[in-house]
């Protein structure tokens, strides 16, 4: 049985993923904390922002500190890697005890805001991305800008720009992907087509080399009594994940990202609801699981692994615990392009990033802290316990053909600029938003028109007042 812990300390165990990167959505109720207290950025609640001036680098020179860091790193392969760091980081320095509170994703966004806002909040903290987390955080003067750390310790020059621009905000919290350095990631993550081998052997396919020859394998498979895609949606995220994964097939990677970052496009647009009208498709050509929306999202790669579903789109960072239960049985790949050899484009970037909060009483500690856990080190201990590295790991190679299939389409995107950002970043309410619409959609109770619709009127409203 999970147990949960206080919002005062202590390791947590349950289920959880991430988005979201990281995931990364915010459930309604943490959309409502968001507005609850006093408003962001007001005089009232807004605390010091400022980094020192001067960092010290020397954790010895610290004295004994409990660091608390607060992660929502509770899956199998996510677990040992943290796990792992930090006790090489406490075995560094052993004047610092790491006291680590280990949250589910949707846990930790829906307690984030009010730890911040306390009087004694964790140190360290995993902030999703965009407008809905991160951008509101830095709005209210929760988190602590990186960049005189950033000085020392040279991120912007070990991380591409890309992936800094992900953790990077203005101090009015107005725009995302400019502005100050807010957190580092340690992981890299796509969204990809995760595919059972003994399925497709037993349907006699092969690995789909163009979206055509995807959705015809979807088609044999129905034919033939599998679930062609496992499929859980309770959640609500993974029907903008697959929405997502599919919009990329119709519109072209740009015009998605500017629409995300709110430079332009709508999602009334064509492409964009010719997506809508593909996902409905494939509800009503009874593709995905029964109940989708009944199910779990931690429970489909569960449900995968035990044979439901010849197909699952699903993130990397579900690949350890397939690896773990179904060995050499699993493949991944990239959403397959329209053309055999075209270049692929999908959603993904970095997982969720470690910050300091604005109250943190050690901050140098907690900047050496997320130095070491990103560290070309850390890279290495990434691909020891299953984990896809946000950078190449400088020794260590993957293990097993799921890793080696993972770390290979993550070089493809890099090489190809591959990589279109999650869609609940678009606005602080963008997950119920579109959300609640897409579930709508997919049970047939609304139209790819009117669920566009409703997420374009979300969207504008937020232009509007940002």
């Amino acid at each position: 049985m999970p147990m949960r812990s206080t919002a005062s300390g202590g390791t947590v165990h349950g289920s959880g993923v991430r988005r979201v990167g990281r995931r990364t959505v915010l459930a309604a109720v943490a959309v409502a904390a968001l507005g609850a207290a006093c408003a962001p950025g007001s005089d009232a609640e807004r605390p010091p922002t400022k980094a020192p001036d001067a960092v010290e680098t020397d954790v010895a020179k610290a004295g004994s500190v409990t660091l608390t860091v607060w992660d929502q790193e509770v899956q199998g392969g996510q677990r040992k890697q943290i796990e792992k760091l930090n006790a090489q980081f406490q075995a560094k320095y052993p004047n610092v005890k790491i006291n680590r509170v280990s949250r589910s994703f949707t846990d930790l966004q829906n307690t984030l805001r009010l730890a911040l806002s306390g009087d004694n909040p964790p140190d360290v903290v995993e902030a999703n991305q965009g407008y809905a987390a991160m951008a509101q955080f830095v709005k209210a003067g929760m988190l602590l800008p990186l960049d005189a750390y950033d000085q020392v310790y040279g991120w912007r020059k070990r991380y591409p720009k890309g992936l800094t621009d992900l953790n990077s905000v203005t101090s009015d919290g107005k725009l995302i992907g400019s502005g100050s350095l807010y957190g580092v990631s340690l992981n890299g993550e796509i969204v990809g087509l995760y595919y059972n081998k003994d399925k497709l052997a037993k349907l006699g396919l092969q690995p789909p080399k163009t979206w055509g020859e995807f959705e015809q394998a979807l088609a044999t498979a129905k034919s033939k009594g599998e679930i062609p895609i496992a499929f859980g949606n309770q959640e609500k995220l993974p029907a903008m994940q697959l929405y997502g994964v599919i919009q990329d097939q119709y519109a072209s990677k740009q015009a998605v990202r500017d629409l995300v970052f709110g430079k332009g496009g709508s999602w009334s647009d064509g492409p964009n609801v010719q997506a809508a009208q593909k996902l409905a498709e494939w509800a009503r050509r009874g593709y995905f699981t029964k109940d989708a929306n009944a199910i779990k999202w931690d429970d489909t790669p569960a449900n995968f692994a035990k044979g439901d579903g010849v197909f699952m789109f699903g993130g990397t960072w579900w690949a350890s615990d397939l690896m773990d239960k179904m060995g050499d049985k699993v493949g991944f790949m990239l959403p397959p392009p329209a053309q055999a050899g075209g270049a692929s484009a999908t959603m993904g970037g970095e997982s969720l990033p470690w910050a300091i909060t604005a109250k943190s009483k050690h901050p140098d500690v907690a900047a050496a802290y997320i130095d070491f856990i990103t560290s070309p080190e850390a890279m290495d201990v990434a691909v020891e316990t299953g984990n896809l590295p946000a950078l190449a790991p400088p020794t260590k190679k993957p293990r097993g053909a799921l890793m080696n299939d993972i770390l290979a389409a993550w070089n493809t995107l890099s090489r190809t600029d591959g990589v279109t950002p999650y869609l609940d970043y678009a606005t602080p309410t963008f997950a119920d938003a579109f959300g609640g619409p897409l579930q709508e959609l997919i049970t047939g109770k609304t139209t790819a028109q009117q669920a566009m619709r409703k997420a374009q009127d979300d969207y504008a409203a937020f232009q509007k007042k940002k």
